[in-house]
């Protein structure tokens, strides 16, 4: 049996004012995320979830398989990081989400990722 407890998700955030999306209507962020396999067997990202939220309370969600065009495999012990981005329409907002995992024995399971926020330095709310 596999537990989600076993896979720990760690995230870092970043404002991208110099990104060409960033203006007067747009802000872009980058976030860095380390998933880190603590069990011991091989585990599969196959899908993900998103759930953005911008500081005016506007929902988006994103689905898709993988992560940046990957469906990585994890090996024991070890970890896999990447970087990716989200647009807001405010200074200010947050994501949460899951991944889906597949073990060695086909069993799916997801990983939750816990809220994080992402805001531009000094940025009021």
């Amino acid at each position: 049996m596999h537990s989600s407890s076993n896979i720990m998700v760690s995230v870092s955030t970043k404002h991208l004012p110099d990104h060409p999306a960033s203006g007067s209507d747009k802000y872009a962020f980058a976030y860095h995320i380390t998933i880190k396999n603590y069990s011991t067997s091989r585990v599969q990202l196959i899908n993900r979830y998103w759930l953005i939220t911008d500081g005016n309370g506007k929902n988006t969600e994103v689905k898709g398989e993988g992560v940046v065009g990957k469906q990585p495999l994890i090996e024991p012990a070890s970890e896999y990081q990447y970087t990716s981005g989200a647009l807001l329409d405010t200074p200010v907002g947050s994501m949460q989400g899951y991944y889906e995992m597949k073990n060695e024995d086909g069993e799916r399971f997801r990983v939750p990722i816990d809220i994080f926020s992402l805001s531009v330095p000094n940025a009021l709310n």
